[in-house]
């Protein structure tokens, strides 16, 4: 088998009609995804094609809460998509940046654990149908923090509860998990996560996951600046992802904040430790991208600061996978040597 049939390749039941729970045809869930479809707006939508996503790319990501919280439509779209890749023998098969995507923050989130010791409060921040806190034995210290609209909190609980009463083992693997129903768009969403329980002086984990981008340059600001400020409190980890401003032409309507070197601009802002991954990278690879002439490995290849592609014009757009951190030691440390300088 080559490389690229190699990168494609999908379970074997991906390659017949989609298999649907029977969880989906209930009159409840039904409901629940009219809502979804009549009233939603693109972006509350998007959580649901991050969790068809998920529940497309079982086979290196295990969430079985994933399908309920997608829908039919979104699963069925997906799947087409995945059958005309397979079909066209395409180089980047739908779906997989986002089996990447949700990888690599399910790793830095296990490894920022780690350095905490096990314990510590993790954000997330436009949540969507995020299930960490069902799925990630890593949580299991953790006071975990929803963040989103109040009517996508409440679609998303009740379809979880009806998931969790039809299936057997399936629990919280998070110590404790708090949903706080609030737009991070506004200047408020602090006051209201710190009056569900959140503790700013306890170390934390905050989660932008597929989130910022739809933001506007002002409000995606904001949010980054509350976050910085942690950093003099407690140790505190940011993990985002960014669109560089060639992908933000994807959609003019949909996408609006960019960062083309987001490794410099959160420094300006506080946080002491950088690191910058692009899909395909060493840690954001998952054996999803051996072929070397996907469109992820050819942009890897050429310096960031180059926009469009020498072969055929097109613009480089690129997603930036970004760790952050800092804490008080650090920011001591650092304007001690400056005072010294």
């Amino acid at each position: 088998m080559d490389s690229s049939k190699q990168e494609n390749a999908l379970p074997q039941d991906q390659e017949l009609e989609l298999k649907l729970p029977h969880l989906l045809s209930t009159k409840t869930v039904r409901e629940l995804y009219t809502q979804i479809v009549n009233e939603w707006d693109f972006l509350r939508k998007s959580a649901c094609q991050t969790a068809a996503g998920r529940a497309l790319w079982k086979h290196v990501i295990d969430d079985p809460l994933a399908e309920v919280l997608a829908g039919e439509t979104y699963l069925r779209n997906l799947h087409e998509k995945i059958k005309k890749d397979r079909h066209n023998n395409a180089r980047e098969t739908s779906g997989v940046i986002l089996a990447v995507r949700t990888l690599w923050f399910d790793s830095k989130i296990e490894a920022a654990l780690d350095s905490f010791g096990g314990a510590a409060q993790v954000v997330l921040l436009g949540a969507g149908m995020d299930t960490r806190a069902y799925r990630l034995s890593c949580l299991k210290e953790c006071d975990v923090f929803e963040v989103d609209f109040p009517e996508v909190l409440q679609v998303k609980a009740a379809l979880l509860q009806v998931a969790l009463e039809s299936t057997e083992n399936l629990r919280l693997m998070a110590k404790s998990l708090t949903r706080v129903a609030t737009d991070i768009r506004e200047n408020d969403w602090l006051e209201k996560l710190q009056l569900s329980g959140f503790v700013p002086e306890k170390n934390t984990i905050w989660v932008l996951e597929g989130i910022i981008y739809y933001l506007s340059h002002s409000q995606a600001m904001q949010v980054l600046k509350v976050v910085a400020e942690k950093c003099t409190l407690t140790h505190t980890v940011l993990l985002a992802d960014f669109m560089n401003k060639a992908s933000t032409t994807l959609s003019n309507s949909t996408f609006h904040f960019y960062s083309d070197w987001p490794d410099q601009l959160l420094p300006s802002l506080g946080f002491s430790h950088v690191k910058l991954s692009q899909i395909g990278d060493a840690d954001a690879h998952f054996g999803l991208m051996h072929d070397p002439l996907n469109l992820f490995n050819k942009l890897r290849n050429l310096p960031r600061s180059v926009e469009t592609h020498p072969d055929d014009g097109t613009p480089c757009c690129r997603l930036y996978l970004v760790q952050a951190s800092g804490s008080p030691d650090q920011n001591n440390f650092l304007e001690n040597h400056a005072n010294v300088i």
